[in-house]
């Protein structure tokens, strides 16, 4: 049915109930699990929230941001391996979320994501955005919410 699962996570709790759906699935189809963490660049002009940080600082943080993701997509493969299920981590860097998933969704050829919403509604749904509706409403690849 789905030969290899794409499930994004930024570490959190909400995020950790699609890891652990993720590969309950992939278990028990006998898919492969592409677990995804999409650093944050460091903001570079003014307008983005740039600060004036010296560049070595910048590097410093992105790579904390980036070193943080690849902890936690490690340890979504672990977890997916005592389950019995081959798993890959992977982290991009990108400030661009939901285009991230949807390019590595592509780049490893998922038939599957699975994702976590936080459900907002009305205005906070405006102001904040929803990465998870970009990824459904841009995607080429049937996607799971989980609430």
């Amino acid at each position: 049915m789905y030969q290899r699962i794409l499930v994004p996570t930024d570490g959190s709790e909400l995020s950790g109930k699609a890891v652990r759906t993720a590969i309950t699935l992939a278990a028990r189809l006998g898919s492969e699990l592409v677990a995804l963490y999409v650093a944050p660049r460091y903001p570079v002009s003014f307008f983005d929230g740039d600060i004036g940080l010296p560049r070595e600082e910048v590097a410093r943080t992105e790579k904390e941001w980036a070193d943080k993701g690849q902890a936690a997509v490690d340890a979504v493969a672990a977890a997916a391996r005592v389950a019995g299920v081959q798993a890959r981590a992977v982290v991009m860097q990108s400030d661009l979320v939901a285009d991230s998933i949807l390019a590595a969704a592509k780049k490893n050829e998922c038939d599957l994501v699975v994702m976590a919403s936080h459900g907002r509604k009305g205005v906070a749904r405006v102001l904040l955005g929803s990465e998870t509706q970009h990824v459904l409403t841009h995607g080429e690849v049937p996607v799971l919410v989980l609430r």
